[in-house]
């Protein structure tokens, strides 16, 4: 690949991590919290090539070029793709060959009182109900949001995916449904879960982890949220 060509690489790598930090497209990669890495990342690459350019124009005269491999070119394309195509978020099929990653947390932070429906995390209703027997749970009416997943034998889950870093390590956390579900549930589907506390338990039957059922009153479908990984089950 010939200097020009590198610096169109760099260029474009760092205009695709610009576009990626200043929309949502980064959050198909990274947390939330890592949008200034990735708006720094960008600026770098193009500063680089800027000066990678401007190196090369002053240092080369202009009889010392010489053509390349038009081929090289090609390398870009990957990086066109990038900004072109948005990959989905990771869904059933990733929830459904990996295990339930419900750690123990530190200890669990008083919920709010009041008569009005309480809008729990995913992570933060399945470590409640095993590792605190669902004591603040009890009596409670939940408002849970997470994707349809389907285990072998059809049974349903409500899952969010967590970070630690990136989607590479995305591992998710499930709750088993149980009571008024929907007849009909197709897996990716997104569903606002209201519900009820249950001491019912399952097993994951990929790692053998812990899955806690939720009684469901309603449950409705709603958009893919804005975040559609959810960074408080490992906080």
């Amino acid at each position: 690949m010939n200097r020009l060509a590198q610096t169109a690489l760099l260029f474009l790598l760092g205009a695709t991590l610009l576009h990626a930090g200043t929309t949502d497209l980064y959050l198909r990669y990274v947390k939330e919290g890592l949008r200034p890495l990735v708006l720094l990342s960008g600026a770098v690459l193009i500063i680089t090539a800027a000066a990678t350019l401007w190196y090369d124009r002053r240092a080369t005269p202009t009889h010392g070029h010489h053509r390349e491999p038009r081929v090289s070119w090609l390398l870009t394309l990957p990086v066109l793709a990038l900004i072109l195509v948005a990959p989905p978020a990771l869904g059933s099929y990733s929830a459904a060959h990996t295990g339930t990653a419900l750690t123990k947390p530190f200890g669990f932070p008083a919920l709010p009182t009041g008569d009005a429906p309480l809008r729990l995390a995913v992570a933060d209703y399945a470590g409640r109900a095993v590792y605190d027997d669902g004591r603040a749970l009890h009596g409670r009416e939940l408002k849970i949001t997470g994707f349809v997943s389907l285990d072998r034998e059809g049974a349903p889950y409500l899952v969010r995916m967590g970070l630690n870093c990136c989607a590479a390590d995305a591992q998710p956390v499930k709750i088993a449904l149980t009571g008024n579900t929907p007849p009909v549930l197709r897996p990716d589907t997104w569903l606002e879960i209201t519900g009820t506390y249950t001491p019912r338990r399952t097993k994951d039957p990929v790692n053998n982890g812990p899955i806690p059922y939720l009684r469901v009153t309603t449950a409705r479908p709603v958009p893919t949220p804005h975040d559609p990984y959810d960074e408080t089950w490992n906080s």
